[in-house]
């Protein structure tokens, strides 16, 4: 049977991200998507367990009492937080569980699950090809732009913190990277139990 496994994906808005997990999913069943939980009201088109898991402020705080987040945070009056129930599951189904986080999301699950966690780091080949591809998209104003920029050069500091590095330059190229790490966060020798594995093959 598969091991289930979390794989971190982290890297400046405009790098590429979405495009390239496209790729993963289209290469990999077993997935799961970790998504946040909240309990602010669903928006128009917005559906519960796809966007976001929808719940209660008193579901929400049980849950806070009871630890089953590994991170969350009040935003306007509203909670915002990932939950442990739904990743958990999907370890022991054998899923590899997929985050977009950022370079602080990736220090506190690494500090939490450690031992299942497998990150890279994508980015652009320079700050000047990024400021392209941001602009060219054309869907945030100069400011916003300007801020993921800044956001951007903030990060870029923190990608030997991770196992994987992709530059992605060549979309094929790097699409074909990452599913070749999705394949093998799996296959790693810390999601063996070490005692059990010595005594079947010692048999």
């Amino acid at each position: 049977m598969t091991n289930g496994a979390i794989l971190i994906i982290s890297g400046p808005s405009g790098c590429g991200k979405s495009t390239l997990l496209k790729k993963v999913y289209e290469s990999i069943d077993d997935y799961y998507f970790s998504i946040s939980t909240t309990t602010r009201s669903p928006r128009v088109g917005e559906q519960d367990g796809v966007d976001y898991f929808f719940v209660s402020k008193e579901e929400f705080e049980e849950d806070i009492k009871m630890g089953h987040f590994l991170e969350y945070a009040e935003v306007h009056g509203n909670y915002y937080g990932t939950s442990l129930k739904p990743i958990k599951q999907a370890v022991e189904e054998g899923k590899l569980v997929i985050f977009d986080i950022d370079v602080q999301g990736h220090d506190i699950v690494r500090k939490k699950l450690n031992d299942i966690v497998t990150s890279v780091f994508i980015t652009t080949p320079t700050l000047e090809e990024l400021e392209k591809r941001l602009t060219s998209r054309d869907t945030d104003s100069k400011d916003v732009i300007e801020k993921r920029l800044s956001n951007a050069k903030t990060e870029i500091k923190y990608f030997q913190k991770y196992d994987y590095f992709i530059i992605n330059d060549d979309l094929e190229e790097a699409s074909k990277q990452l599913v070749s790490i999705a394949n093998v966060t799996r296959i790693k020798s810390k999601l063996f139990e070490k005692e059990k594995i010595i005594d079947n093959w010692l048999k």
